[in-house]
Parts: C-alpha cells; sequence; structure tokens
C-alpha cells in the first residue's frame, strides 16, 4: 500500500460502534443520556462541595478535581461521537483526532493522580489521623494536584507528538467512537516500535505507579484499622474509605476489564465497545457512589438542590 506523509493526511474516519443506522440511533438516545448525567451528576458535586464550608477539606477537594475532570474527559469523545452520528458524517480532521488524543490522555492520567491522592489522603487521615492538618495542608494539595496535572499533560504531548513523526497507509479508518492513540499506530506503515515503547513504558508510569500507590495506601490502612480495639472505630474508619474504595474498584477494573477484551479477542469493534466501561460509565457512576455512600455529601446534595429548587 502506498503510504503518505502525515502532513498529508486531511483526517482519519472512526466507525463507531456500529454500522446498523438504527442501532446507531439507540446508541445517540444512550450516550446522550450518560453524557448529561455524568455532566450534571459531577457538577453538583463541585457546587455542593465548594458551596458546603465544612466540607472545604482534602478529602473533597481531590474529589472536586476528580469531578471536573471526569466532565472534562466524557466531552473529550462523547459530544463528536453523537455529532457524526447525527450528521452521518463519520470523517474527523487530523488537528481534531490528535487534540481527543491529547485531551483524553491528559485524562486518565489526571484520573489516576487523583485517585491515588485520594488513598494518600485516606492514608494520612487513618493511620496518622493527630498530624492530619499538618500533613494535609492546601500547599501540599494544590501541589500534589499542580504536579498532576503537569505530569498528564506532558505524558499525553510527548505521546501526541509522536504520532506526528509517522506515516500512515491509506486505509486510515480507526474502528473506534474516539481516536485512540493505540488504534492510531496500528495504521501507521512506518516503525512503530518506539511508539509501543513510549506507550508501554507511560501506561506504568501512570496506571501502574498510582495503582502500586493505592495498594500500599491501603495495606497500611487495612493494618492499622484491624489493630483498632473499637468495633465503632474500625466501622467508621471503613466506611470513610468506601466510597473511594468503589470508585477504585470500578476505573481500574473495568479498565483491566477493556485489556483482557483486546487480548482475548481480535475484533478491534468489539474493543471499542468494551473501552466504553473505562471512559464513560465510571465518570458517570463516581457521582451516584459518593452521593450515596457518603452522608456528608448525601445532605450536602440535598441542601443544594433544595436551594436550586426553592425560587421554581
Amino acid at each position: 500500500m502506498k503510504s503518505v506523509n502525515q502532513t498529508v493526511v486531511s483526517g482519519f474516519i472512526l466507525l463507531g460502534l456500529t454500522d446498523d443506522i438504527e442501532l446507531q440511533l439507540l446508541i445517540f438516545g444512550v450516550f446522550l443520556f450518560m453524557y448529561l448525567v455524568t455532566v450534571l451528576g459531577n457538577l453538583l458535586i463541585i457546587l455542593a462541595t465548594s458551596s458546603e464550608s465544612h466540607l472545604h477539606t482534602p478529602m473533597y477537594f481531590f474529589l472536586s478535581g476528580l469531578s471536573f475532570n471526569d466532565i472534562f474527559l466524557v466531552t473529550c469523545t462523547i459530544p463528536k461521537m453523537l455529532v457524526n452520528i447525527q450528521t452521518q458524517d463519520q470523517n474527523i480532521t487530523c488537528v481534531e483526532c490528535l487534540t481527543q488524543v491529547f485531551f483524553v490522555l491528559m485524562s486518565v492520567g489526571m484520573e489516576n493522580c487523583l485517585l491515588a491522592a485520594m488513598a494518600y489522603d485516606r492514608y494520612v487521615a487513618i493511620c496518622h489521623p493527630l498530624k492530619y492538618r499538618i500533613i494535609m495542608n492546601p500547599c501540599l494539595c494544590i501541589l500534589m494536584v499542580t504536579l498532576s496535572v503537569m505530569g498528564s499533560m506532558a505524558n499525553a504531548l510527548v505521546n501526541g507528538l509522536m504520532v506526528l513523526h509517522l506515516s500512515f497507509c491509506t486505509e486510515l479508518v480507526i474502528p473506534h467512537f474516539f481516536c485512540e492513540l493505540t488504534q492510531i499506530t496500528k495504521l501507521a506503515c512506518s516503525n512503530t516500535l518506539i511508539d509501543n515503547i513510549l506507550i508501554y513504558s507511560s501506561s506504568c508510569i501512570f496506571g501502574g505507579v498510582p495503582l502500586s500507590g493505592i495498594i500500599l495506601s491501603y495495606s497500611q490502612i487495612v493494618s492499622t484499622i484491624l489493630r483498632m480495639k473499637s468495633s465503632e472505630g474500625r466501622h467508621k474508619a471503613f466506611s470513610t474509605c468506601g466510597s473511594h474504595l468503589s470508585v477504585v474498584s470500578l476505573f481500574y477494573g473495568t479498565g483491566f476489564g477493556v485489556y483482557i477484551s483486546s487480548t482475548v479477542t481480535e475484533s478491534s469493534r468489539k474493543t471499542a465497545v468494551a473501552s466504553v466501561l473505562y471512559s464513560v460509565v465510571p465518570q458517570m457512576m463516581n457521582p451516584f457512589i459518593y452521593s450515596l455512600r457518603n452522608r456528608d455529601m448525601k445532605e450536602a446534595l440535598k441542601r443544594l438542590i433544595s436551594r436550586i429548587l426553592s425560587p421554581l
């Protein structure tokens, strides 16, 4: 096949999740609903934590950052997919595709880092309660978020720039509903060894390192809780970690599920369907998990909704 340089590639074709027109209409409705629920739910979390003074703590500071990041992540992918279905135009320009790659990588990296920061916060709160305010001071919290943003942006920028050096064949069809980096590298006619090494390395750093930190934090938390003599104290300590553990399990569980499905199936379309689990579902479910399992958040949301509805 004749290869062309990236500079003359006008764009790619996103196949989406299905070719069936009637099924596309159903998918349009489902994803529009999921997008609206995700944005509204996470926006309520942000507004509730900012409006309640007693929620101005490191835990809810990181939660607000996670909610903002979830809104950003789904906005990078779903609106373009909905527009493509509505217009029946599967084309995406090269600039749009690379922009999508950059922001998706940055958002996923941020998700990992914020979950690790929240795990560290729970570790300090339970294992070192007397030093909590000293250790988890505002400067440290802002520094952790700033480093997470800068690291995620650097990773996304490096991986995005590597795509510019690839040469592509005439077949520029991406069997996905958004521009995923691994799917783009598979289309390249040039050598992608360095790109694959970089993708693998960055996945280990921004996926493996935060996960290792989360596991280490919770191993210390469990050890501390089991040493508590009071059953009420153990229950309270476990309850403060319940919401975060649920979010972590959902995010990494779906991520591993997508990885396993991609290794056992050769169908790229099935992998695209599976990727919905880590790129859409956790972001939609996070507000429900925190509002249902966290008493303070539940009460804050009730008061916020009451204030919003009272003028009506």
